[in-house]
């Protein structure tokens, strides 16, 4: 093993994951009301607004639509207004968090869309809010699928990482196209994809574990 390799799978590896982690966390905050809004103004739904539910989607569409690598060129102006500079891993959140928030926001609408409409029903009947049904019927109903959704997402924003390494990101990405493709370094790309997959099976695993054990309270107590 070469004794360069093992500091620069350390270093990629740690900003790798700093990316994700910030970058999953702000594409949650950002994707989740989104998806929430997009389910409950949808027509005959607890708070229909078809304008808005119509406007959003689209939006959210259109954003989708473009190649991630084109996006975050076109948001490095954005990272360079927030964290002064667009090379780097805490640059690269950025990108990763705005494109990452559309793609995030249809996973939630898919997973509250699975509720059972009796239960909404349900609870309209009993007198709730639209703010009490989705706190209290939406997304305790919806909570295991909205793990494994927020688990698909996770593993997506990883791939993004990966991309992101080719406009000087830092990580995982970057270590393989600077070392692994440019200087013709099988090691250094193999070792990098190996830790690519290792990191998305570990992410997997973690999140059907804990969708399971929601899974099994429910059917226990439900």
């Amino acid at each position: 093993m070469p004794d360069d390799l093992l500091p620069l799978m350390l270093t990629g590896t740690i900003e790798t994951l700093y990316m994700i982690t910030l970058s999953s966390l702000m594409a949650f905050l950002l994707g989740f009301p989104l998806g929430i809004i997009l389910v409950i103004t949808a027509p005959n739904h607890i708070w229909p607004l078809p304008h808005l539910h119509n406007a959003l989607g689209t939006v959210i569409n259109a954003t989708r639509s473009f190649p991630f690598i084109i996006l975050i060129v076109v948001l490095l102006p954005l990272s360079r207004l927030i964290v002064g500079t667009t090379l780097g891993a805490t640059a690269a959140v950025v990108p990763l968090a705005v494109g990452s928030a559309p793609f995030v926001a249809r996973l939630i609408e898919n997973s509250l869309k699975e509720v059972e409409r009796g239960k909404i029903e349900a609870a309209i009947a009993l007198g709730a809010s639209p703010l009490e049904i989705v706190g209290k019927v939406l997304i305790p109903e919806a909570l295991a699928s909205l793990i494994r959704s927020m688990t698909l997402a996770v593993i997506t924003i990883t791939s993004f990482t990966a991309t992101a390494g080719a406009i000087g990101a830092g990580g995982l990405g970057s270590l393989a196209i600077r070392y692994g493709y440019m200087r013709y370094r099988d090691d250094v790309m193999i070792a990098t994809i190996v830790a690519l997959i290792l990191l998305v099976q570990g992410f997997q695993w973690g999140g059907n574990l804990l969708a399971r054990s929601i899974d099994r309270r429910r059917h226990q107590f439900g």
